[in-house]
C-alpha cells in the first residue's frame, strides 16, 4: 500500500524519533531551519507504506499520514489533544 507523509515544519522542532521509526527510512532531518529556528524532519522519498509510525510517535503531533485517501493518523484537534487513529475498513 502507498502511503503519503505530510510534516507540518513549522511547528516541527526536529526531535528524530519520526526518522527512527520509519521502516523505509521516508524521513530526514532538514538542513533548512524553521522560523523557530529548529531544523525540521522532512520527507525523502515516496517509499512510504502508511505505516503512520512516524505520526504515533510525534510528540508535537506534526505528522500527518495518508494511506489510499484515507487518514491513518492527523494532526491534533483544537485544544492541542491528539485525535485517535482513524482507518476505513
Amino acid at each position: 500500500m502507498a502511503g503519503k507523509i505530510i510534516i507540518n515544519v513549522e511547528r516541527c522542532k526536529g526531535c528524530g524519533l519520526c526518522v527512527t521509526v520509519c521502516p523505509k527510512n521516508c524521513i530526514e532531518i532538514s538542513d533548512k531551519s524553521n522560523k523557530n529556528g529548529y531544523f525540521p524532519a522532512r520527507v525523502t522519498n515516496s517509499d512510504c507504506t502508511g505505516c503512520a509510525a512516524c505520526a504515533i510517535i510525534c510528540p508535537d503531533v506534526v505528522i500527518e499520514v495518508f494511506r489510499e485517501n484515507k487518514v491513518v493518523a492527523a494532526k491534533s484537534n483544537k485544544k492541542g489533544k491528539p485525535k485517535l487513529i482513524k482507518e476505513g475498513a
